[in-house]
């Protein structure tokens, strides 16, 4: 990139930071200071408003930046993350959202602790939220320091050291200063944002190829350098038996992960009622819908376009697949069109990026405050709100520091691979308690608690010893070699293992399970009767 297009690109950078500090200021304005303000935005936003923040929170740099790489690297095989997500809303609509926006406050641990001993679950469940939102964070700032990379011709370690490091602190003012209320507008912008930039380059795509699909996926095979081979099942995932459990493990994680984060559980709470949770999602699946759609023509287009080769010369793990698409669709390098579709999707990216981490670290601090603070001290406390909310904005801090560091660590990793672990260890650990909390009447405190560490413990242990972090030269250490677990996603495992420890917990629990709290939170739950 000449200096005048990378100008550009910073330019608009520049006035999508400026345009979301001025929504973040007027919203710090705004605020009553109170919890619920913090935490929920006061709950005034609409089913239409949420629906869009939903999908600005969940259309992540994974989405735009990671699928469309790993489409444009490995074909058929790469789809599975764009079918993946989309499906796992259904799991969302069917069992989640209705539910916890009537049983919970403002995390997933208030749905559990409903009906259990508050102290135990609500460490756990904290812990466990926190890990999920610093894993899913990594992703983000991975995704960051790529995009800045590719924009300065990819030869200043120190830019994209310096990125991940301003986006961090730029999420912890969104966080700190505007609370939930902040937080969603922003995404509300960047999704129509993200939308629009998605659409056009879909377009211009079609266009290319007259609109024949037919053409575009034959020239696709043809540049990726396998042939057929890029449009059948097989090419990432059917090398041996490890691979494909690896195929099978990685579809569980995406599909069963999605209602077990944090950050999307709590925007069920900025809407006014349960049905507005409902028809939120409803929105969201619309929206997100048409996003992973489009996300596939993307892949395809890159590797027809500018040719896996050039891809993977360009980021090894696909990462800058669309800025480069978008680039040769312009009229390629050297020219102003080219140039500014280029800056126009580095900026949506960079956009998408900063809503995303805004929300997630929200959930994470929220965690932190209201789950794991919350529970050592005296509830029900006017005072304590106030301070809960200072410590929120303190764990926001140490949240962001928590994930610029695993961020620099991590840079040379896939987005979309690096969400699919946080989805892994969100199926293992929140998940189970969710669904025994809300479905099965004998649940009890410990089999909470063992749920949640049950699923936990081994998802983040079988990470640790999996290929991801030692043993071959794409690993977080190349240089070093403790791994005992094949597969790269632990799903497979952690998620079976996770339901176990809690049928297990409770049946071996002395307590009594609290029948009288399940039918409470039962017709709650379906009825909305005492929802907040």
């Amino acid at each position: 990139m000449s200096g005048d297009h990378q100008t550009l690109a910073l330019l608009l950078f520049s006035a999508f930071v400026a345009v979301t500090l001025a929504i973040t200021t007027w919203a710090g304005r705004k605020r009553r200071g109170s919890a619920e303000e913090f935490y929920a935005g006061g709950r005034l936003f609409s089913p239409m408003e949420n629906g869009f923040a939903i999908a600005g929170d969940y259309m992540s740099a994974a989405s735009f930046l990671g699928i469309s790489g790993l489409i444009a690297l490995y074909g058929y095989d790469g789809m599975l993350y764009s079918v993946g997500f989309l499906v796992a809303w259904l799991v969302v609509l069917l069992f989640v959202a209705e539910l916890v926006r009537n049983c919970g406050r403002f995390t997933l641990a208030d749905v559990i602790a409903a009906r259990m001993r508050e102290r135990p679950v609500r460490i756990a469940t904290g812990t466990s939220s926190v890990t999920v939102s610093v894993l899913y964070l990594v992703a983000q700032m991975v995704g960051a320091g790529s995009l800045v990379a590719l924009l300065l011709g990819g030869t200043s370690e120190a830019a994209r050291s310096w990125t991940v490091i301003g986006v961090g602190a730029l999420m912890v003012v969104y966080v700190s200063l505007g609370g939930m209320r902040a937080t969603t507008w922003i995404q509300i912008v960047k999704a129509v944002l993200l939308m629009a930039g998605t659409l056009a380059l879909t377009v211009l795509v079609l266009l290319r190829f007259h609109g024949d699909v037919d053409q575009l996926l034959t020239t696709a095979a043809e540049r990726s350098g396998h042939g057929s081979d890029f449009l059948a099942p097989g090419l990432k995932y059917g090398a041996d038996w490890t691979a494909r459990l690896d195929f099978i493990s990685l579809g569980l994680a995406l599909v069963l992960g999605t209602a077990g984060l944090p950050h999307i559980l709590s925007r069920f709470y900025t809407v006014p009622t349960a049905r507005a949770a409902r028809r939120s999602v409803v929105w969201s699946i619309g929206l997100i819908g048409s996003f992973y759609l489009m996300t596939i023509v993307l892949g395809f287009g890159a590797a027809a376009i500018v040719g896996s080769d050039d891809v993977r010369a360009s980021s090894a793990a696909g990462n800058t697949a669309v800025p480069l698409l978008a680039l040769d669709l312009g009229g390629g390098a050297g020219t102003t069109g080219g140039a500014v579709l280029f800056a126009v999707v580095a900026a949506v990216a960079f956009a998408t990026i900063l809503a995303v981490v805004a929300g997630i670290t929200l959930a994470s601090s929220a965690s932190v405050a209201h789950d794991l603070y919350a529970s050592l001290r005296r509830r029900h406390r006017r005072s304590e709100a106030y301070r809960e909310v200072a410590v929120a904005r303190v764990a926001a801090a140490g949240i962001g520091a928590v994930a610029i560091g695993l961020g620099l660590l991590a840079r040379d990793l896939n987005v979309a691979f690096l969400v699919g672990l946080a989805f892994a260890v969100a199926a293992s650990a929140n998940l189970p308690v969710l669904l025994y909390s809300l479905f099965w009447r004998n649940f009890t405190t410990r089999g909470a608690v063992w749920s949640v560490y049950g699923g936990l413990v081994p998802a983040v242990l079988l990470v640790v010893l999996s290929p991801v972090v030692s043993g071959s030269p794409d690993s977080l250490f190349p240089g070093v070699d403790f791994q005992l677990f094949p597969l790269q996603n632990p799903g497979a495992v952690s998620i079976p293992l996770g339901f176990l420890a809690g049928w297990l917990g409770t049946v071996t629990s002395p307590e009594p399970p609290d029948e009288a709290g399940h039918a409470e939170t039962e017709v709650r739950a379906l009825t909305g009767a005492g929802a907040v």
